[in-house]
């Protein structure tokens, strides 16, 4: 009798280790030991710490909020979606290792890099992987320099393009001063294409002055030569933390031009111990205006508070936008997590010329095959230290 049912027990442990020997050869794991065939793992990269954390918190902090309406909504061709988010504090290296570890974990998309320099060094990686990539805001040409990767904001010649138009077109300065990094991708790719279009507008670039990662907070230099030069507006193709500290120093020497910029200054009224008053007047070009009275904006809007406490930038938008361009891409192709990296890939870079996407930061979004966006810009003007779309 106890042979018998040791013999029995013998034979139930070998049928169900045979079973799961059966389960684990049918299913796709990642390191943890998880089905990674089950759902779309989509990675992002962003400074969520840092001098730039404000875009990448606002990208981190919209993927998710746009990710939970879409699982609950019953996901991507009935799979659902889930999020990894790595901080790269905007720095080239800290991209790359994040994307090696997103890489560990299973991802099969990529969302980012957020800042250009980053993505550009993160774009060199998913090329060689054969990785879909979507920037929500990584602006520089080189980010969508390969046939994988592909841009959710305007690249840098656009917005350099519309903000001289923007500036000649209603008269705003027949004197302008321009202050860049030299040592951005971002901001000297700007530059360059404003200053080339200037020449086809009634306004004269009377002083052109720049600075570099390394020296970045005394401007005092920059800002007189264009008070001597007599500009009346200057042109600012920077980001926000740079931006805080010329309106201190600009106000400090009783200097107040306009002061124009590019989505790189989204974000300087959520910069801690900045006096908002100093940012009054400033306008910036954008493809997302908060106060927009659309019902799409506003129920964005509205959910991002609830959710997260803070007005959402533009960087929130292209991330939002970015999530609901991937679902489209994904529905179009027909592509499903078994189809791998790769071949999730190769089928997304064909539907991104197909498809068209309404979104918050444009109505009839749709690619070029070198991975721009087709959308019109937007002015805002922050008054009364909020920003107020231009009608």
């Amino acid at each position: 009798m106890k042979k018998t049912f040791k013999k029995v027990v013998s034979l139930a442990l070998i049928a169900v280790m045979a079973l799961s020997t059966a389960a684990c050869g049918s299913k796709q794991t990642n390191s943890a030991g998880s089905d990674s065939t089950a759902t779309f793992k989509i990675g992002g990269i962003g400074p969520t710490t840092g001098s730039a954390s404000v875009y990448g918190i606002a990208v981190q902090n919209a993927a998710e909020l746009a990710i939970k309406e879409i699982n609950e909504a019953g996901g991507i061709n009935g799979y659902q979606v889930e999020l990894n988010f790595q901080d790269d504090e905007a720095d080239q290296e800290k991209g790359v290792n994040a994307y090696n570890t997103l890489k560990d974990w299973g991802m099969n998309l990529l969302l980012g890099s957020v800042t250009s320099g980053s993505c550009v060094a993160v774009a060199a990686k998913t090329a060689e992987d054969n990785m879909f990539q979507l920037t929500p805001s990584g602006s520089a040409v080189d980010c969508v320099a390969n046939d994988n990767a592909f841009q959710v904001c305007f690249t840098d010649p656009n917005q350099g393009i519309a903000a001289a138009q923007y500036i000649g077109q209603n008269g705003m300065a027949s004197k302008v001063a321009v202050i860049y990094d030299s040592s951005d991708v971002y901001s000297s790719g700007i530059y360059e294409k404003f200053a080339g279009e200037a020449a086809n507008q009634p306004f004269e670039i009377v002083a052109t002055e720049s600075f570099t990662a390394d020296n970045k907070t005394d401007f005092s230099v920059q800002l007189q030569n264009a008070k001597t030069a007599g500009a009346e507006l200057v042109f600012l193709p920077i980001y926000y933390s740079e931006a805080t500290l010329i309106l201190n120093q600009a106000a400090s020497m009783e200097y107040a031009p306009t002061f124009f910029g590019c989505d790189g200054l989204d974000g300087i009224l959520s910069v801690e111990n900045f006096d908002k008053s100093l940012a009054e007047g400033v306008i910036l070009l954008t493809p997302f205006a908060a106060d927009a009275a659309d019902e799409k904006t506003q129920k964005f809007v509205a959910d991002y508070e609830a959710a997260y406490g803070s007005t959402p930038n533009q960087f929130a938008a292209d991330a939002y936008d970015a999530i609901y361009i991937m679902k489209a891409a994904i529905e179009k192709s027909g592509a499903t997590p078994a189809d791998g990296v790769s071949g999730i890939c190769d089928k997304l870079k064909g539907a991104m010329t197909e498809i068209t996407v309404d979104g918050l930061t444009g109505a009839g979004m749709t690619w070029e095959a070198t991975g721009e966006v087709n959308k019109e810009p937007k002015a805002m003007v922050i008054k009364d230290g909020a920003y107020s779309l231009i009608q």
